[in-house]
């Protein structure tokens, strides 16, 4: 049975079947990011300084992760923001890799790595969510959603 998020979103998790066709059409560093939990280096993922309206998605499932009005600059070299589309997109699990705690953020539907979360953001929520632009497709407003990244809702 189906899972739908508060804004329509499936969010019944993929099966290993359709999380590895869809790798087979990503980037070498886009596996490694999101498959493997890797991180890019700073100021080299091409989506931090894009300042286009629009939303940001998943680039394994397509589900929206973030909108441009809620990006901002961390000054950190990753592309920041300080409130998830919707909350239920973004899992987060405690990560006390390389002798420290953090916080990692993974896509709800398919599970992949997308990076962290910190509490030194921007009001209102003073969250700053750091992001692999390797993780994330942008979609600019005005282009069509891909049907992956459509609401499917049931509708009442």
């Amino acid at each position: 049975m189906p899972r739908y998020s508060r804004s329509g979103y499936d969010l019944t998790p993929l099966t290993k079947q359709q999380i590895d066709a869809i790798c087979k059409t990503l980037t070498p560093e886009q596996v490694r990011v999101t498959r493997d939990a890797a991180t890019q280096p700073a100021f080299c993922g091409g989506l931090e300084d894009n300042h286009a309206e629009g939303i940001y998605v998943c680039i394994v499932g397509g589900l929206p992760l973030f909108r441009s009005s809620a990006k901002f600059d961390s000054g950190t070299g990753w592309p920041s923001f300080f409130e998830p589309f919707d909350p239920e997109h973004i899992v987060e699990i405690e990560d006390t890799s390389y002798g420290m705690r953090r916080v990692e953020i993974v896509d709800a539907r398919s599970g992949s790595h997308l990076g962290h979360v910190f509490d030194d953001g921007p009001r209102p929520t003073g969250r700053r969510y750091c992001l692999n632009s390797a993780a994330m497709k942008f979609i600019p407003n005005g282009s069509p959603l891909p049907a992956e990244s459509q609401p499917t809702a049931p509708r009442a």
